[in-house]
């Protein structure tokens, strides 16, 4: 049985002026994600990555876990969306970004909002294609996937991409694409088996890699 496995990339600078860099605290999930590949004595046929900071240091520590070079094809069909954009096409003014609990939900109650609206079409972020354009970018990836001789393949993306990928094996509708986008944790790991023919999900949004008590303070999201 073929399996590709998808990888949100490690906890990211959520709040700096620089998101697109792994924390300490994004670094070592990713080594302990490659730690846990290793024990389980898995290789990989194939990687494919997007090309932001977070998902190639996401792959150079699952790397470093593994012990092992992992060269992977890069992809930019698999970068994120642009939250701010996703959120100024339906909030133009800058929200206040300063590090409190209240700020926090007010920025996921915007970004929730921004998706759907640029899912339903309503709206069109700065600088970025529209929806159908993303996801056909997304699912071209898994085409590729599908279409290759490799057993096991290893994937390090973002939540959306993630997300629009699961929605099109389980054609969900937008409200459910953007529960499945907000709930991916850092470094979690979901499954797909495929055959030339088809993707079929296996398992979403696990951390069989942070489940000892040792790492349970590692468990993060944004």
């Amino acid at each position: 049985m073929s399996i590709l496995y998808l990888v949100r990339h490690g906890q990211a600078s959520f709040g700096a002026a620089d998101y697109d860099q792994l924390s300490d605290l994004g670094m070592r999930q990713s080594v302990q994600l490659g730690r846990h590949f290793a024990g389980k004595g898995l290789s990989f046929d194939a990687v494919l990555s997007g090309t932001l900071r977070r998902h190639t240091q996401t792959l150079s520590g699952i790397s470093e876990g593994m012990g092992l070079p992992l060269p992977a094809a890069q992809w930019p069909g698999l970068n994120e969306y642009s939250s701010d954009a996703v959120i100024a096409a339906v909030h133009p003014a800058p929200l206040d970004r300063s590090a409190t609990p209240e700020n926090y939900r007010q920025y996921f109650r915007w970004l929730r909002t921004g998706l759907l609206q640029w899912m339903l079409g309503n709206t069109q972020p700065k600088d970025m294609p529209d929806w159908h354009t993303f996801g056909q970018q997304v699912i071209e990836v898994l085409d590729h996937v599908r279409q290759s001789q490799a057993e096991r393949v290893l994937l390090v993306s973002s939540g959306g991409p993630i997300a629009r990928a699961v929605a099109h094996v389980l054609a969900t509708p937008p409200e459910t694409t953007i529960e499945l986008n907000m709930r991916l944790r850092n470094t979690a790991v979901t499954e797909f088996t495929f055959t030339p023919r088809h993707h079929a999900l296996l398992t979403y949004n696990t951390l069989p890699h942070l489940e000892h008590f040792d790492h349970a303070q590692w468990v993060s999201h944004a």
